[in-house]
C-alpha cells in the first residue's frame, strides 16, 4: 500500500525550510534551500516546490496536500501574500495556493509563518496539548499569534497576537512604519542596531550573542533589555487574554540562555492579575516547526474529505 504524506513549506527571507510528513506529522525527510527572495513570487515558490519533488524522490509516497508558511500578511482564504516586507520582490499579491496546486496537482494551504509556527507547536511541540498558547518568534523581526481553545485565532483581520507591534517600548522607527514596537528592542535587526549605537561595531546577532557569552558587558546589557522587553509584552498580552503559556522561537531563541535570566526576572518581579505566572518555553521542534505547523493546516484542512475516501489514512484531529 502506498503510504500518504503531507508537504510543509517554510518560505523564509534567506532560507525556505520544508518537511515531508505522515497523516500524524511525524517527520520522514527534510530539506533546506536558499530563498531567491530577489527573483519574485514564482522563483520562491520554485524553489520551495523543487525541494518537495526531490523529497519524494527520496521518500515516495502519495502526496495529500501541502502547507506553505510565509512571512508577511496573507490572505488565507485566498492563498495569496497581501503584504511583504522590502526583503522580498514581486511577493505582495503573488497566489501562492495558487502556484503550488498547478504545479503539484492538490490543495494548498497558506498561513503567515508565524501562525503555522504556533500551530505546529501546538499540534506536535512544546505545547502539544495546551489549550491557550501565545507564540512568538524572534528573528530578522518579532512575530506573535494566538492559540485559543485548541485553535488558531487570528482575528478578524488576521492581525491577532502581533506582539512584536505593540509601541511602549522606545521611539525607534520599526519596519512596520510605527516607532517603539518591541522589534525595535528584541529583532536580531535591533540587537545589531543597539549595539552598534553602543560601540561602534557591526555585529550580527549571533555575534552579539558570542561576545555576551564572553563576557562583553554591552553585548550582555543589549540581551538584558531585549529580554526585559519580551517580559514586559509578554504581561501585557496576560493582562489582557489571560493567556500564562508561551512558546518562543526563531534565530534570536537559539540564544536562550541570554534572554532568559532578564526575562525571568521581570516575570518574577510584577506577575499577572491572575496570579498565574507566565510560563515560557522554547521551540521543541526548531527549524521545522514553521513547516510542521504548515503540514498540520493542510491535514485540519483535509481530514474532513480524507474521511470520505476509503483506503486514506485520516490522522489525528487537530486545529
Amino acid at each position: 500500500m502506498t503510504r500518504e504524506v503531507l508537504a510543509g513549506i517554510d518560505i523564509g527571507g534567506t532560507t525556505t525550510q520544508v518537511v515531508l510528513c505522515d497523516p500524524d506529522l511525524g517527520v520522514l525527510d527534510r530539506a533546506g534551500v536558499p530563498t531567491p527572495a530577489a527573483d519574485g513570487g514564482a522563483a520562491m515558490v520554485g524553489a520551495a516546490l523543487d525541494a518537495v519533488r526531490l523529497l519524494l524522490g527520496r521518500t515516495p509516497g502519495r502526496l495529500l496536500g501541502v502547507g506553505v508558511g510565509a512571512a508577511g500578511v496573507v490572505d488565507a482564504r485566498s492563498g495569496r501574500v497581501l503584504v511583504a516586507s522590502d526583503s522580498f520582490r514581486g511577493w505582495a499579491g503573488f497566489a501562492v495556493t495558487a502556484a503550488v496546486e498547478g504545479e503539484l496537482g492538490v490543495p494548498a494551504f497558506l498561513d503567515n509563518d508565524v501562525n503555522a509556527f504556533v500551530r505546529g507547536e501546538a499540534t506536535a511541540g512544546a505545547v502539544a496539548g495546551v489549550p491557550h498558547v501565545l507564540g512568538v518568534t524572534l528573528g530578522t523581526g518579532v512575530g506573535g499569534a494566538l492559540w485559543l481553545d485548541g485553535s488558531l485565532y487570528a482575528g478578524p483581520r488576521g492581525a491577532a497576537g502581533e506582539i512584536g507591534h505593540v509601541p511602549g517600548f522606545g521611539d525607534l522607527p520599526c519596519t512596520c512604519g510605527g516607532r517603539g514596537h518591541l522589534e525595535t528592542l528584541a529583532s536580531g535587526r535591533a540587537l545589531a542596531a543597539r549595539y552598534a549605537e553602543r560601540t561602534g561595531r557591526v555585529r550580527t546577532a549571533r555575534q552579539i550573542a558570542a561576545a555576551a557569552a564572553a563576557g562583553d558587558g554591552h553585548a550582555l546589557a543589549v540581551y538584558e533589555e531585549a529580554g526585559a522587553g519580551i517580559a514586559r509584552a509578554l504581561l501585557l498580552a496576560a493582562g489582557l487574554l489571560d493567556v500564562t503559556t508561551v512558546v518562543v522561537g526563531g534565530g534570536v531563541s537559539r540564544s536562550w540562555a541570554l534572554l532568559d535570566g532578564p526575562l525571568r526576572a521581570a516575570l518574577t518581579a510584577e506577575p499577572p492579575v491572575s496570579g498565574h505566572g507566565v510560563d515560557v518555553l522554547p521551540s521543541a521542534l526548531g527549524a521545522d516547526a514553521v513547516a510542521i505547523g504548515a503540514a498540520a493546516r493542510a491535514r485540519a484542512e483535509l481530514t474532513p474529505l480524507l474521511a470520505r475516501v476509503p483506503g486514506i489514512s485520516r490522522g489525528r484531529p487537530d486545529g
